[in-house]
């Protein structure tokens, strides 16, 4: 880099000394062009089924990667080129080559986003950085140490949540990468603030800022998530600035919430579109629309053996993604957990939450959680899909919530839960 930067110089100065004061202009005009690609951009790759956003930070000769919700933060470039009005950035991502190009319009930059021969639209605006509201803690869990955000009010004494996102790779927020972001726990937790209810909340284990508490997925089972959500409820407790611990648990996150609340003592337990069937159930049920009849057949298969904790060697290529080796032993320890059984156990006050719009699960799984506890309580937000928005019973616009920051929470869902912390 240090030669190539020695011959531009060289190549600059001999151009100088031949040239009119045409091209000077001309050259500090480029000089301008490039000086306005500098600085921090956010983009979205419109990759097939939602937006993934990813922050570029362009320097001079040099710059960095960040995929926040995959935790990937200020990954080097292998290389960034300007050209006049385009740009030409290129990473070496653990072997898999990325290149950006884009060309500068107005404060927009628009391109190409390749990976693997495979190319995405793209678009950047200059970041705008996320105004923090919470106070940023970390809490020592196996392995390490886990970081969350606690979400305070103003009053000095409060009781506060914890709040546990649901399945697959789902960050604090609620965002799962591949979704692109609703952020609908980042507006829970500042909803429950506004009427004096603390939070917390934590990218899961494996994901995002707590990426590195996963060494081997192989190893992986749900009973890690549940031990940390313990941490956090010993965490509470002995913070005197909580009156109450309750736990609001998201999809898969409300069978975490109640494998904790089983365990460890708490004031309350929430299931927010928590399922109340068996796992490989909803997941049949959810993937009979999707796959052909031998791959629904093939998956019923993997499923059963897993399901009496035996492992599958061979799994076809169009599963692989959900059934890969390396995830076997998490869903192992997953699919032997039954929601209606658990719940049972509780003897804290519980809420049912379930919205009638739910693509994922429906008031099947809600009846189901209230039967096996006769003291819950159940309530049904109407219009309230599986990311808290409100949606319509379309697919195709119900499933466009999902990548929807700007969209609020359904509505009565942030006085529903204040209610029952009241009561």
């Amino acid at each position: 880099m240090k030669n190539l930067m020695f011959l531009c110089i060289i190549v600059f100065l001999l151009a100088a000394c031949s040239s009119s004061n045409n091209n000077k202009q001309s050259n500090e005009g480029d000089s301008k062009v490039t000086a306005n690609f500098i600085g921090k951009w956010q983009g979205d790759i419109e990759i097939p089924q939602a937006a993934l956003s990813i922050i570029i930070d362009l320097h001079e000769i040099t710059g960095t990667l960040s995929v926040p919700i995959q935790g990937l933060i200020d990954y080097p470039f292998q290389s960034v080129h300007y050209n006049k009005d385009t740009m030409t950035v290129e990473v070496n991502l653990n072997g898999s080559p990325i290149r950006i190009t884009g060309k500068l319009e107005g404060n927009k930059i628009t391109g190409t986003f390749t990976q693997n021969g495979q190319s995405y639209p793209i678009a950047f605006s200059k970041h705008v950085p996320e105004e923090i509201t919470y106070e940023e803690i970390s809490i020592a869990v196996e392995g390490g140490n886990l970081k969350a955000a606690l979400q305070l009010t103003e009053e000095k004494h409060a009781p506060i949540a914890i709040i546990i996102a649901g399945s697959g790779p789902t960050t604090k927020d609620g965002n799962t990468m591949g979704m692109g972001e609703n952020n609908s726990l980042k507006m829970l937790a500042e909803g429950l603030a506004m009427q004096g209810i603390a939070s917390v909340r934590f990218d899961k284990r494996g994901i995002a800022e707590n990426a590195s508490l996963v060494s081997s997925e192989e190893e992986f089972t749900i009973d890690q998530y549940v031990k940390d959500v313990e941490q956090l409820i010993k965490f509470a407790k002995e913070d005197n600035r909580f009156t109450a611990v309750h736990i609001i648990g998201h999809s898969e996150g409300s069978l975490i919430g109640m494998m904790a609340a089983k365990n460890e003592e708490v004031d309350s337990f929430i299931s927010l579109a928590g399922a109340g069937r068996a796992a490989d159930v909803i997941l049949l049920e959810q993937l009979q629309d999707q796959l052909t009849p031998e791959l629904l057949s093939k998956t019923e298969q993997i499923l059963s053996s897993l399901k009496a904790g035996k492992e599958v060697r061979e799994v076809p290529t169009e599963l692989q993604a959900l059934f890969r080796p390396s995830v076997q032993q998490y869903m192992i320890s997953w699919l032997k957990q039954h929601p209606t059984s658990l719940i049972k156990q509780l003897s804290m006050p519980v809420l049912v939450v379930q919205g009638t719009t739910d693509l994922q699960v429906n008031y099947v799984d809600a009846e189901a959680l209230k039967a096996a506890n006769e003291t819950a309580k159940l309530v049904y937000i109407d219009g309230m899909n599986h990311v808290l928005k409100s949606a319509p019973v379309d697919r195709e616009a119900n499933i466009a919530t999902y990548s929807n920051p700007t969209l609020p929470l359904a509505d009565t869902l942030v006085e529903t839960i204040t209610e029952f912390f009241e009561n």
